[in-house]
C-alpha cells in the first residue's frame, strides 16, 4: 500500500449508521528519510503558518477589557430635543462647580475639575460627525478627572503609587480610574457620616441618588432606543456630586 492509497478513505464503512468518513486526513503527510529528518510538505507548511496566524489574531481580537482603550460609543442624540435637554442637564455640574467650596487647593482644583465636566458633556452632547467620539473621550476623561481629584480632596492619606497609576490610566481606562476613586470616596463619606450626625442626611441622599443614577447608567446601555435616560442620569449624578461638596465644607 502507497501512502497515497493510505490517505484515501475506506469504502468499507460506508453506509453504517452514525459512522462519517472523511475525504481528506486531518494529518499532513511527512515523509521520514534514513538519517531520521522529517520534511514536512509544502502545504502543511503552509497551513500550520495559517493556523497560526488565524490564532494569533483571535488571542488579539479576545483580549482582556483592560486592555483595550476605552470604547466611545456613539450613541444617543437622536434628535435635536434629546440634545438640548442633554445638554440643560449638564450645565449643573458647572453650577456645582462654581458653588464647591475652595478652602484650599485640592478643593479648587476639584471645583475646577466639576466645571470641566459640565462644559466636556455640554460639548459632547451638542457635537456631531468625527469630533463626536473626542468629545466623548473628553467627557469620560473629565469625569474620572473630578473623581481623582474629590478623592485627593478629601483623603489626603491618598499614597503617591495610587495618584500616579491613576494619572497613567485615566487616558485609556478613564471608566476604571473612576470606579477605584468613587469607591474610596464612598468609604470616606460612609466613615465620616457615621461620626458627624449632620452628615447623616447628606448621606442619605447621596445613596439614594447613587441607586437611582447606577440604575439609569445601566438602563441607558440597555435600552439605548428610550430617550431621556441618560439626561435622568445627569440629573441623579448631579444630586450626587452636590451631596459630596458637603464633605468639602
Amino acid at each position: 500500500m502507497t501512502p497515497a492509497d493510505a490517505l484515501k478513505p475506506s469504502k468499507a464503512l460506508n453506509g453504517v449508521h452514525g459512522v462519517h468518513m472523511l475525504p481528506h486526513s486531518p494529518f499532513t503527510f511527512q515523509e521520514i528519510k534514513q538519517h531520521g529528518d522529517l520534511n514536512q510538505s509544502a502545504s502543511g507548511t503552509s497551513n500550520i503558518g495559517s493556523n497560526q496566524s488565524i490564532i494569533a489574531q483571535k488571542v488579539w481580537q479576545q483580549k482582556h477589557s483592560f486592555l483595550v482603550p476605552i470604547h466611545c460609543g456613539l450613541s444617543g442624540d437622536r434628535n435635536l430635543a434629546e440634545s438640548v435637554v442633554n445638554v440643560l442637564t449638564s450645565l449643573p455640574f458647572i453650577a456645582l462647580g462654581i458653588q464647591a467650596p475652595r478652602k484650599n487647593v485640592n478643593c479648587k482644583i476639584y471645583a475646577n475639575s466639576l466645571i470641566g465636566v459640565g462644559v466636556a458633556s455640554s460639548l459632547y452632547h451638542s457635537s456631531r460627525g468625527k469630533w463626536r467620539k473626542y468629545f466623548r473621550w473628553a467627557d469620560y476623561a473629565m469625569i474620572a478627572t473630578a473623581t481623582v481629584c474629590l478623592s485627593r480632596a478629601i483623603r489626603k492619606e491618598n499614597s503617591k503609587l495610587l495618584m500616579a497609576a491613576s494619572a497613567m490610566c485615566l487616558p485609556i481606562q478613564p471608566l476604571m480610574v473612576s470606579a477605584v476613586h468613587t469607591g474610596l470616596m464612598e468609604v470616606a463619606f460612609a466613615k465620616r457620616a457615621s461620626e458627624d450626625p449632620d452628615l447623616r442626611m447628606a448621606h442619605n441622599v447621596h445613596k439614594m441618588s447613587s441607586v437611582v443614577g447606577g440604575a439609569l447608567f445601566i438602563a441607558d446601555d440597555l435600552f439605548p432606543e428610550t430617550p431621556f435616560l441618560h439626561a435622568g442620569w445627569h440629573l441623579a449624578a448631579a444630586v450626587g456630586v452636590g451631596t459630596c461638596n458637603k464633605l468639602l465644607e
